[in-house]
């Protein structure tokens, strides 16, 4: 898959690596290129990509799908991002109207960058719980499984929230636990 990913900080450089390692091509776009060997403009990214990741500051999100609409509708968009600012932890009431024709999925939002550099934690391999549309899970489902992860998908764009209330449980635990910690679904 090629996959472009906007940002190349932790949670970006890591999911990128990892993707990489796997097989996929992976193209970092950065407003300065220069600061990650190999990275491209922000266009030459979302150019030619099948799936985008949103690995920069929540805060920016908006502005990015505003300022990158046309690139980006019509793509698998996946948001990592958390606006811990703002009212919500999601840009997603804001962005879907702006693409309406992109298939947007909240994922790798929910642990910190380094249970994704080292997924297995207590011989465990963790789920990624995620939501999004039916349409395309398959490619973002992949994804996670390529980390290491096992997905879990919590519904559509409607259950958004539900992903991000995990996100404010993991940092609960992380006072207590550490950040290399995650959450396992159990079934019969």
């Amino acid at each position: 898959m090629r996959i472009g990913v906007i940002g190349a900080g932790n949670i970006g450089g890591t999911l990128g690596g990892r993707w990489q390692a796997t097989g996929h091509e992976v193209i970092y776009g950065l407003r300065d290129p220069g600061k990650r060997e190999g990275a491209r403009s922000i266009d030459e990214a979302l150019g030619g990509a099948e799936v985008v990741l949103l690995a920069i500051p929540g805060g920016a999100v908006v502005d990015f799908v505003n300022d990158n609409a046309k690139a980006l509708d019509g793509k698998t968009v996946i948001d990592a991002t958390n606006n811990v600012r703002g009212a919500a932890l999601n840009s997603w009431a804001d962005c879907q109207p702006v693409v309406p024709n992109a298939r947007l999925y909240r994922a790798f939002n929910i642990y910190g960058w380094d249970v994704f550099a080292a997924p297995t934690i207590g011989g465990q391999q963790p789920d990624l719980f995620y939501a999004g549309p039916d349409e395309g899970h398959e490619d973002v489902e992949r994804l996670i499984s390529d980390i290491g992860l096992r997905p879990v998908r919590v519904g559509d764009a409607d259950q958004a929230g539900t992903v991000d209330g995990l996100l404010r449980l993991w940092f609960t635990l992380t006072r207590d636990h550490g950040r290399h910690i995650a959450f396992k679904l159990l079934t019969d």
